[in-house]
């Protein structure tokens, strides 16, 4: 998510646990286990039943993030198994923290090496980030004029590489928020609604993937997605187009389809149309200078 400051963005983030469907036996299982091998399992809650969210700060160590220590314990990319992991001022974490992200969001676990041994962690998460889109925060702001160059807004946003912005698959732009807005007395969809429909799409793709290894759309491999995940002619159209305008990578080609699936799982709908295929394209990441 990238806003200017005091837009929402936490508050989103934080409102994210609410929606998504509750943890299985297993996997309240599994969170446990970490949270008992880490010693933060509380005394008075035997199963952890919650998804769990993490939010370290943007000056937590190679070690915190992804574990270590003599003997190898959880780092927060652990605890945050089967839940969020969110990265507030996304920049602002060092370079070389935010790269040890891109194995265990490919393979899902973690594996921590030591001179005694090693030890493997699950760490299948889902990643929020949050940031500003320059230093002062006000770059492309309406109402507020930036005062950062060209050349320090375009530092600060490299500081999150290629590679990583390629394994993230939704980038939404959060707008100031004006008054007429802030003071209105409606009331927005209750989150329990919102829950509802996101356990409907669960559970498509729990039928779906009944009998194998995955849970959900995002553990296909190459060979599901050309099963699940096929276009008709005009979807055919709009993916090609989009691979020569925006140089989408191999890995951006099966990460839109299988969100563009998604999307059409919370739609109830079976096949792909364009339309939701448009929608998953429109996630991708833009320059924004």
């Amino acid at each position: 998510m990238i806003g200017p400051p005091g837009a929402g963005k936490t508050l989103l983030a934080r409102g994210l646990p609410s929606i998504l469907p509750k943890m299985s036996i297993e996997e309240a299982l599994d969170v446990t286990r970490i949270y008992s091998v880490a010693d933060q399992l509380p005394s008075d809650v035997p199963l952890i039943q919650t998804r769990p969210f993490r939010g370290p700060h943007h000056t937590i160590s190679h070690a915190g993030l992804v574990g270590g220590g003599t003997w190898p314990r959880p780092g927060e990319i652990s605890l945050a198994h089967r839940g969020v992991l969110f990265l507030d001022e996304l920049p602002e974490f060092g370079m070389r923290v935010l790269e040890v992200l891109r194995q265990p969001l490919e393979d899902n676990m973690v594996t921590i090496s030591r001179a005694r041994g090693s030890s493997s962690f699950p760490a299948n998460f889902m990643l929020v980030g949050a940031m500003n889109p320059c230093p002062c925060g006000y770059f492309g702001d309406p109402v507020k004029e930036c005062t950062c160059s060209s050349a320090v807004v375009t530092r600060y946003q490299k500081r999150i590489s290629g590679p990583l912005l390629d394994r993230i698959d939704i980038h939404a732009e959060v707008p100031r928020v004006d008054f007429d807005k802030l003071s209105d007395d409606r009331l927005g969809e209750p989150s329990i609604h919102i829950r509802e429909r996101v356990e409907e799409a669960w559970e498509r793709q729990r039928l779906r993937f009944e009998g194998t290894d995955k849970t959900c759309n995002a553990d296909m491999g190459p060979g599901d997605v050309r099963e699940f995940c096929a276009l008709d002619e005009a979807g055919k159209a709009l993916i090609r187009q989009a691979m020569n305008q925006l140089q989408l990578s191999a890995r951006a080609y099966h990460r839109v389809l299988k969100l563009a699936r998604t999307i059409a799982d919370l739609d109830q709908e079976e096949h792909i149309s364009s339309l939701y295929l448009a929608e998953a394209l429109q996630y991708r990441p833009r320059r924004w200078i």
